[in-house]
């Protein structure tokens, strides 16, 4: 996982104060009367995170913080601190038994010094489930944090009415929402403005949200994943956005040609999103301005002719380089050399080429990449010996090279991969025993090596890797028994066998996998007797 921290102008100053109370102890009545208010209108708090919210000084209370001199009430931060996530990675308040459950009382009103609200990843729905339009009533906002919150219906826009919003979230967390807007112009009313997060609202019906936008100069995020937009490539004759760091486009449905888009001018930009678009055609020349950028993400277009071009060698920042899912064609080893100068090569933490048509064999300058984590070359058309250069890259943790022609054996050398959790090498072509010296990477925690010809045994060393969740060695060529040793991988939740030439008996010792929910030892020539022992303590298995 690699996290990059963009928002180093939200964590401190007025937006985000430290814990603080007024001289001589205490908070203003009224401003507890509020607090108290609301809290009648919370139904369930499972968390007891409103638990502190007793006594006299309400400056004392969970999140809330007041001015040192004056004793206001300034923050009330109340985001969800455990988020539900589905099996897409999206968060869903309303599935969080940690959330708080109830509405958004009138009573803040009463909190007229409150310069941060942070309600995010609660279900605060009330009873129209809408934005309340008392929000737009409370003119020292600074920071309003409202994400995660399943709100419908169309956005107020007397949101606009907050005129020295900084930070402005309204994002539903990375999926599709019920709410909606014809009319952003209200946005141009917070000329203060700097994030700017409406993820997942529908904005289909607004074509000239650029526009509107560039006219918000102090704007440095923009979050418009998943909202529904058809075009991005409006003319904007001169452009304000020259603070713009981060722009998330992506899940949108742009259908025009990637050159044209108008973010390509943003020379400002650190992180642009376009993935799961229908974006078309090369790279536009003006991508070689934008020096400052440090991930690029146009994964998943179908846009087979997105080839690099000599105009990338300047992105010597790049950090995250995501091409998947776009059909490219071309050789391999012509991106790897021609295309990422050796000062793109330094710093390179992701690469991730998957599900192209990319054809030729790996590199040995791959070595260069000396701080890549993560590499994903799959599913293309690749042919050859895995590198043993892999060996070099110390700070890689997922390696993912499935689904192509690679030949050959497995380098030991991938054995000095300390850090490597993830390892796929599965639906290829490799022959010969697993190398002893893979067992060293003892932090893997998925090995996936199946239907590819490996023989030899299943080495007795891979007790060793003791931290495997995911275990697959099916389809190959594996003989002898299983080692009594697979009794040690303790955390295994798969283990797939099948479809090899084991012998022997099932070792009692897969009874010690006590978290496995799925076992495969199918298609093997094992003899003796499975009894009871086997499986007494295998209570997951479905």
């Amino acid at each position: 996982l690699i996290t990059i921290s963009i928002f180093p102008f939200f964590t401190n100053g007025t937006l985000q104060p430290q814990h603080q109370h007024a001289h001589g102890g205490g908070c203003n009545p009224d401003e507890r009367a509020a607090l108290l208010s609301f809290k009648e209108g919370i139904t369930s708090n499972n968390t007891n995170l409103l638990a502190s919210w007793k006594g006299q000084d309400c400056c004392r209370w969970r999140g809330v913080s007041c001015c040192n001199q004056t004793g206001h009430v300034i923050k009330l931060h109340l985001r969800n601190p455990n988020v539900t996530l589905d099996a897409y990675g999206y968060d869903h308040a309303c599935a969080s038994a940690s959330a708080l459950f109830g509405e958004i009382s009138p009573s803040l009103l009463s909190l007229k010094h409150l310069k941060h609200l942070d309600l995010s990843m609660n279900c605060l729905l009330g009873p129209n489930s809408q934005i309340p339009h008392l929000l737009g009533s409370m003119g020292n906002l600074r920071y309003l944090n409202l994400s995660g919150i399943p709100f419908t219906g169309r956005v107020p826009s007397h949101l606009g009415n907050l005129s020295k919003m900084q930070y402005l979230d309204l994002g539903q967390a990375g999926d599709y929402s019920d709410m909606y807007s014809m009319d952003i112009t209200w946005l141009t009313k917070l000329p203060f403005l700097k994030f700017l997060g409406m993820s997942g609202v529908n904005l289909s019906g607004i074509a000239d949200w650029p526009h509107t936008l560039n006219m918000i100069p102090p704007l440095r995020v923009i979050d418009l994943s998943y909202c529904l937009l058809d075009s991005a490539n409006q003319s904007l004759l001169h452009l304000n956005l020259t603070k713009l760091e981060k722009l998330d486009l992506s899940w949108n449905f742009f259908k025009h040609s990637l050159g044209s888009g108008w973010f390509w001018k943003v020379t400002s930009l650190k992180y642009l999103h376009l993935e799961w678009n229908l974006l078309f055609g090369k790279f536009p020349d003006t991508l070689g301005n934008m020096t400052y950028l440090r991930v690029l993400d146009i994964s998943y277009n179908g846009n087979p002719d997105m080839m690099m071009t000599g105009n990338i060698k300047k992105l010597c920042s790049l950090e995250i380089l995501d091409l998947s899912g776009n059909r490219i064609n071309g050789d391999i080893e012509s991106l790897f050399v021609e295309s990422l100068p050796q000062c793109t090569r330094k710093n390179l933490q992701k690469l991730d080429l998957s599900y192209n048509n990319f054809t030729g064999t790996l590199p040995n300058i791959v070595s260069d990449f000396s701080k890549l984590s993560i590499l994903s070359l799959s599913n293309n058309n690749l042919v050859g010996p895995i590198p043993a250069q892999l060996g070099n890259l110390t700070c890689l943790t997922s390696l993912d090279l499935f689904w192509n022609h690679l030949n050959g054996s497995i380098p030991p050398e991938l054995g000095a991969l300390t850090t490597l959790t993830s390892l796929d090498l599965s639906n290829n072509n490799i022959t010969a025993p697993i190398p002893p010296e893979l067992m060293n990477s003892t932090s893997l925690t998925h090995l996936d090596l199946s239907s590819n010809h490996l023989n030899g045994s299943v080495p007795t060393e891979i007790g060793s890797l003791n931290n495997l969740i995911y275990l697959y060695l099916s389809n190959n060529r594996f003989t002898g028994s299983i080692p009594a040793e697979v009794g040690k991988l303790t955390y295994l939740t798969s283990l797939d066998l099948s479809s090899n030439h084991l012998n022997g008996s099932v070792p009692t010792e897969t009874g010690s996998l006590i978290n496995l929910d799925f076992l495969d030892l199918s298609n093997n020539s094992f003899i003796g007797v499975i009894t009871g022992e086997h499986f007494v303590n295998l209570t997951s298995l479905k």
